[in-house]
């Protein structure tokens, strides 16, 4: 920012104090909304005639001086409107205070609303209130700001200059609130459990590690709360669900954030077909608040995205010989398919291989939201496996445009078996983990109901619903790497 323009604003501070006006005044009785007095002025037509009187407040985002008289646009997070000030109007010494004003800064006025001659909405200011002085212009041409960085770096200009941005954001606090009410309509009660954990467990994960000096001891970063939310089915609360930020030690990219939203939802008495249908009907109610119909729109092209109910279901083993045009259980066959993908192959387990080409292929051809299920019991230790086939795991997964959306279980409660899992699973994910969750399994002992369980990624969601290429772009403050290494 060029020194002139900032000593110029430095300058104006000084003359707001010295008019006797605090820069960064105190409450402003705002009466309405920017959005509220262009509702109230659609009547308002046009000629000289006064319309509703009106007492508002916005960033001012555009300024034209004419002399003795100036149009501002001014901007809140419902929109935007013009005011007309004239000096003939609101004084010699109050247009002299508007004088001091510059784009960026906080107005309020009084006033009443009407037309101009070429049938602009306006407020004709009759008080002004100068309530926070901006001392940094908004970048240069920062209408529609498109600088990846600067948009993420700093996403409070992203919201005053992209209008894109305000609504995505605005739509996941609608969608959030609207999964919410889903769930506490149909007997869920929310819950909270630890963010900082004694054991990173109920997912396969690195972890963030701390340190608790007063204990000495160290904590993870939760990777996923769902042992602790099993733990209250164990509880007698039957219905439960958790709105969560999770925590995982990985890489970044357009898909994934090192901290991010998850929705997880236990339901005691039921498995994971039940889990299918509530899965159905939350994505429905989340895009029922947002304006969706049966489809969304993604991709720069808009390619649509069927997201109504009843999705389309395939088992795991299907999708991959449709997708990989190969027999699953032809081990050398699948070991080649994903030796064409430069999968070192030849460590792995048989499951792992088979999952890597499954990732590989299957997944990113689900376009419309579909359900993947029964999964390898191998790959599931958290599942309880399925009636007469202890191979398969009862698992679903759901992806839509081509990325993972959520996972979900019929809950393994067999505390033996699940002691067993754990065993089997030491060392083998990517924690690295060396010790059981012993509190947890002493839980199932004291008997855990059948239950379904479901995760979904609210981000991803989002990134669906709100047609959003980048996970940065539905997180208001995503992580990023150091500034030097940026890419965009």
């Amino acid at each position: 920012m060029p020194d002139d323009q900032r000593g110029s604003r430095l300058t104006k501070l000084q003359g707001l104090r010295e008019h006797g006006i605090e820069p960064y005044g105190r409450r402003f009785p705002k009466d309405q909304t920017l959005a509220e007095c262009r509702a109230l002025g659609e009547a308002v037509p046009e000629g000289d005639e006064p319309g509703p009187a009106v007492r508002t407040a916005g960033r001012i985002v555009a300024q034209r001086d004419f002399g003795k008289a100036a149009f501002l646009n001014l901007q809140d997070q419902s929109g935007a409107i013009q005011v007309y000030i004239r000096k003939n109007v609101v004084g010699p010494e109050a247009f002299a205070l508007y004088q001091l004003l510059d784009v960026g800064d906080f107005l309020g006025v009084e006033g009443t609303l009407g037309r101009t001659r070429t049938g602009e909405l306006t407020i004709f200011v009759t008080a002004l209130t100068p309530l926070s002085k901006a001392l940094r212009p908004l970048p240069e041409k920062w209408h529609g700001l498109r600088d990846v960085e600067t948009r993420f770096r700093q996403r409070y200009l992203d919201l005053i200059a992209n209008e894109a941005a305000r609504a995505t954001f605005t739509a996941r606090s609608r969608i959030i609130a609207a999964v919410r009410r889903h769930l506490e309509e149909r007997g869920f009660l929310e819950v909270e459990t630890p963010m900082m954990q004694a054991l990173a467990g109920g997912a396969a994960a690195r972890p963030f590690v701390t340190h608790h000096n007063a204990l000495g001891m160290d904590l993870y970063l939760r990777i996923s709360p769902e042992l602790f939310l099993k733990r209250l089915l164990v509880g007698s609360l039957d219905r439960v669900f958790e709105i969560n930020r999770n925590f995982r030690n990985e890489g970044l990219s357009t898909q994934h954030n090192p901290e991010f939203t998850m929705l997880e939802v236990y339901q005691a008495y039921a498995d994971y077909e039940v889990m299918m249908a509530l899965a159905e009907s939350i994505v429905r109610a989340a895009a029922d608040a947002v304006g969706l119909g049966d489809s969304a729109p993604y991709g720069e092209e808009g390619r649509a995205v069927r997201i109504a109910p009843p999705w389309p279901r395939i088992t795991y083993h299907d999708a991959v010989r449709q997708h990989a045009g190969i027999d699953p259980m032809d081990m050398a066959a699948v070991r080649a398919k994903a030796r064409e993908f430069d999968v070192d192959e030849a460590p792995l387990p048989d499951y792992v291989v088979l999952n890597e080409v499954f990732e590989r292929t299957a997944e990113p051809a689900c376009w419309d939201v579909t359900i993947v299920y029964d999964y390898p019991a191998e790959l599931c230790p958290l599942a309880k496996t399925k009636r007469g086939d202890a191979t398969i795991a009862e698992r679903f997964e759901i992806f839509g445009f081509g990325v993972e959306l959520g996972n979900a279980y019929s809950e393994l409660n067999d505390p033996q078996e699940q002691a067993a899992k754990f065993r089997a699973q030491l060392g083998k994910d990517e924690t690295g983990n060396k010790q059981i969750d012993e509190d947890y399994v002493t839980a199932l002992e004291h008997g855990m109901p059948p239950a379904g369980g479901l995760g979904i990624g609210i981000d991803r969601l989002v990134m669906l619903l709100t047609n959003s290429a980048s996970i940065r772009d539905v997180i208001l403050f995503p992580m990023l790497r150091p500034q030097a290494e940026e890419e965009g």
